[in-house]
């Protein structure tokens, strides 16, 4: 297990990116990435994906940022944060973070969880830890366990794997704005490149 964490805290770094130029327009190539075969997405919204993982430490200082620029975010905007299921160890986590979702306690766990890991050293990474841990935060187990392998679940851990495939996504961070831009990092700034991308992509809508 020591070794399998080892490595997909490689491929968690693997996604992050020097954050520390200041401007007020970012450069693809330097601040974001523009996709080769960007989604088409419909509707008026603007959509913003976070694909994390509890057990990245960049993910964990990342986190912070996003959760403040999401209660500032304008009406238009849809933020969903969608935990990355690239390898057996983050699935394991997706997978608790989903059942925990369709209980509803995205909101009163997702915070606690990251605390749990990166300040408390809590081996969370496999389904007994995580009933036992989302027990502790008033979850029925029972229920959480049930949910952790259904169908359900698997549906969005299906989606999941598809969107970092089609966004070519190779490590967490990354933060994905409709479907064609890419943001890495750990700071504030991402959040600044994200609100950038939201004009520009609300920008090509008109």
């Amino acid at each position: 297990m020591k070794r399998v964490i080892a490595l997909t805290s490689l491929a968690c770094a693997i996604g992050l990116s020097s954050m520390g130029a200041q401007a007020a327009d970012y450069v693809a190539g330097k601040d974001y990435r523009v996709l080769d075969n960007p989604e088409n997405i419909s509707g008026d919204a603007i959509i913003v994906r976070e694909f994390f993982w509890y057990g990245c430490p960049h993910c964990n200082k990342l986190n912070p940022h996003m959760e403040k620029w999401a209660k500032t975010k304008d009406k238009d905007v849809a933020f969903f944060k969608t935990p990355a299921a690239l390898n057996p160890v983050w699935e394991a986590n997706a997978r608790g973070f989903y059942a925990a979702q369709l209980l509803g306690y995205e909101d009163k766990t997702h915070d606690k969880l990251f605390d749990a890991i990166h300040k408390g050293n809590q081996k969370l990474f496999d389904q007994k830890s995580l009933s036992k841990w989302y027990a502790s935060q008033g979850v029925d187990a029972k229920k959480f366990n049930s949910l952790y392998n259904s169908f359900a679940v698997g549906t969005k851990i299906g989606r999941s794997q598809a969107g970092a495939k089609r966004y070519q996504l190779s490590g967490v961070p990354a933060v994905v704005v409709q479907g064609k831009y890419v943001v890495t990092g750990e700071d504030a700034k991402v959040a600044k490149v994200v609100d950038y991308l939201v004009d520009k992509a609300r920008a090509e809508k008109k």
